[in-house]
C-alpha cells in the first residue's frame, strides 16, 4: 500500500471533512500517513491525529517560518513531544528565505537546535528548504547530518544537489510537482536519484498534482505522483508503490515486513 510521508491534515482546510477523509484512506490504498508538525500548535495536533488513527504517525518540529515562536521553555516542551511513541521524525525544520521574516539568523539558530534535538532523541529529520540551498547544505554538513538521516521534503533544487544529499544518506521527497508541465527540474531529479532514495509525499493540502492542480490536495492524489515517477523510471506502478513503502519504513524506522 501507499506510504504518504508528508501531509498536514491538522490544517484548517480539512476542518469540514477531516475524519471522513482519513477514515476512507485505507480502503483507497493509502496504508500509512505521516502528519508533519510545522509549529508548536500543529505538532500537538499531529500527535493527536496519530493517537486517534492507528495508521497515522506524526513528526514534531517547527517550520523555519514559525521559528520566532521558539524559546528555551517551549523548546523543552518540543523535546518531550519528540519522545512520543508515534513521533517518527523531527520536522519539518530547515530554512526558508522566500520571506524576510523570521530573520535568517533566527532560522539558522533553531534549525541547528532542532538538528541537535533529532540527534539526541535518535530520530530522522524532515528538512524544509526554500531559496536557501547553500545555507541548508552547509549547515547539514557542518552538523554531520549524515549521522542523523532523514528526507529533503518537497525537493526543489538541482539533480546534482539531490545526488549530494543522497550521498549524505538522505531521501528525496517527491510530490505533485513531478506531474506539472513546468516541473522539468524535479523530473530530472527523479531520473538521477536511485529509486530506493525516493519518498512519496503530497504536502496536503498544498501542491495538488495534475489533473487536480489548484485544488485542495490530499493523499488520495498520490497515484498521480506514482504514475509520474513510474514513467520517468521505466518501472510499473506497483513497483514504485512497493519500493517507496520500504523506503519510508526504513527512513522513519518503522518495522519492516
Amino acid at each position: 500500500m501507499i506510504f504518504e510521508t508528508h501531509a498536514h491534515y491538522d490544517d484548517e482546510a480539512f476542518d469540514d471533512d477531516r475524519d471522513i477523509l482519513l477514515s476512507a484512506m485505507q480502503e483507497n490504498g493509502i496504508g500509512w500517513i505521516v502528519n508533519v508538525g510545522a509549529s508548536l500548535k500543529s505538532t500537538a495536533a499531529s500527535i493527536s491525529l496519530a493517537e486517534k488513527y492507528p495508521f497515522v504517525y506524526a513528526a514534531a518540529g517547527v517550520h523555519p517560518s514559525e521559528t520566532a515562536e521558539l524559546n528555551e521553555e517551549n523548546f523543552a516542551g518540543l523535546r518531550t513531544q519528540c519522545l512520543h511513541e508515534k513521533v517518527v521524525a523531527v520536522g519539518e525544520i530547515g530554512l526558508d528565505y522566500y520571506w524576510d521574516e523570521p530573520d535568517h539568523e533566527v532560522q539558522k539558530l533553531w534549525f541547528t537546535r532542532q538538528l541537535e534535538l533529532a540527534r539526541a532523541v535518535r530520530k530522522p529529520v524532515i528538512i524544509h528548504s526554500r531559496d536557501a540551498a547553500r545555507d541548508t547544505y552547509d549547515l547539514l554538513t557542518a552538523h554531520h547530518a549524515e549521522e542523523i538521516g532523514g528526507v529533503i521534503h518537497c525537493f526543489s533544487y538541482s539533480a546534482e544537489m539531490a545526488q549530494e544529499y543522497v550521498r549524505m544518506g538522505f531521501y528525496i521527497g517527491v510530490g505533485g510537482v513531478v506531474t506539472f508541465k513546468n516541473g522539468r527540474k524535479l523530473k530530472e531529479v527523479v531520473e538521477a536519484v536511485p529509486v530506493d532514495r525516493i519518498l512519496l509525499e503530497t504536502d496536503s493540502p498544498y501542491l495538488s498534482p495534475e489533473p487536480n492542480r489548484g485544488r485542495r490536495n490530499s493523499s488520495l492524489n498520490i497515484p498521480y505522483i506514482v504514475q509520474g515517477i513510474a514513467g520517468i523510471k521505466g518501472m510499473s506502478y506497483d513497483e514504485i508503490v512497493y519500493v517507496t513503502e520500504q523506503n519510508a519504513r526504513q527512513a522513519y524506522q518503522i518495522g519492516m515486513r
